[in-house]
């Protein structure tokens, strides 16, 4: 069983999903709103590893 995961910000969630479903990707967890601010989703590649894409970047919210 996998228990890691990447995650890769990117500046527009929504879109980066809507290219990912046109694709055909794997949809582990569809987009939505985070608790802790941004938005995200999860999908899974053609090898079984898990990606999760957002647009939360914490680094981004220290610096400002």
């Amino acid at each position: 069983m996998e228990t890691q995961s990447a995650c890769v910000i990117v500046s527009d969630a929504d879109a980066h999903y809507a290219r990912a479903t046109a694709a055909g990707a794997e949809i582990v967890i569809d987009i939505a709103d985070q608790d802790y601010g941004g938005r995200g989703y999860a999908c899974r590649d053609p090898e079984g590893h898990l990606w999760w894409f957002g647009s939360y970047d914490p680094w981004a919210a220290a610096t400002a």
